[in-house]
């Protein structure tokens, strides 16, 4: 494939949604992404008190999830164990995540859709690690001692909002390539961050893909996005 079919093939997948992204930042800077910006100010600021002597426990309290805890307990603590990263992790990597993603979405979908779909994810990963865990250890299931394992943090919410994103930009390339990367850590590492991902894969799929049917049924296919450079299917603003 010679330069300008990659351009063309670049364009395609990501002209709509790169767009989009650049309009909002070219017009708003910064001000596009107020409650990205928050997340990543809340992520490391949980970040320097957990490492603290006497910060541990209390971002224990408030925001970590593990499938031993009651479920009362566990939806209590999901909106901020979104912003409690992995401790065995770079938390630079969690950070970049969060802004690159988060600031997509916020741009993209609107805040309320962002939380949204985050929390869908998160909660997705959440209930599959009780059923999981119910089920014992195999190909679905896992052992009783991934009970007493946190949470995944803010990465089911980044990958379900990436998956989120690029297909309802029709990014269908990048989103095979997220449920791709989501499978194979999976198969290299079948623990319960992995299996948490690819139920925060499915459940973003199933919302996605019932979106467009109700969006079909609606209204009949609108093509005035064609004219433009924007593919049929891709919104043009947020929502």
């Amino acid at each position: 494939m010679n330069r300008a079919a990659l351009r063309r093939a670049a364009r395609t997948e990501w002209g709509p949604l790169t767009g989009t992204v650049r309009g909002a930042l070219a017009r708003d800077g910064l001000r596009a992404i107020p409650l990205t910006l928050a997340a990543v100010a809340l992520t490391a600021a949980f970040q320097v008190v957990q490492n603290q002597s006497w910060g541990y426990r209390p971002v224990q309290l408030v925001g970590s999830v593990r499938a031993e805890i009651p479920w009362w307990l566990a939806l209590l603590r999901t909106p901020l164990s979104l912003f409690v990263p992995a401790l065995d992790l770079p938390v630079w990597g969690a950070l970049a995540q969060v802004l690159l993603v988060f600031g997509v979405a916020e741009i993209c979908l609107g805040r309320w859709r962002l939380l949204a779909v985050s929390y869908l994810a998160t909660l997705a990963g959440t209930m599959y690690a009780r059923l999981a865990i119910a089920l014992g250890p195999g190909v679905l299931g896992l052992p009783r001692e991934a009970a007493k394992v946190i949470d995944t943090g803010p990465s089911a919410a980044v990958v379900g909002l990436a998956v989120y994103v690029s297909w309802r930009y029709r990014a269908w390339w990048t989103c095979g390539a997220v449920v791709a990367a989501m499978v194979a850590e999976v198969l290299v590492k079948p623990n319960l961050a992995g299996k948490e991902h690819i139920a925060a894969v499915l459940a973003v799929l199933a919302l996605s893909a019932a979106e467009d049917v109700v969006r079909r049924r609606r209204k009949p296919r609108d093509d005035r996005f064609r004219s433009g450079g924007q593919r049929s299917g891709a919104p043009a603003t947020r929502s």
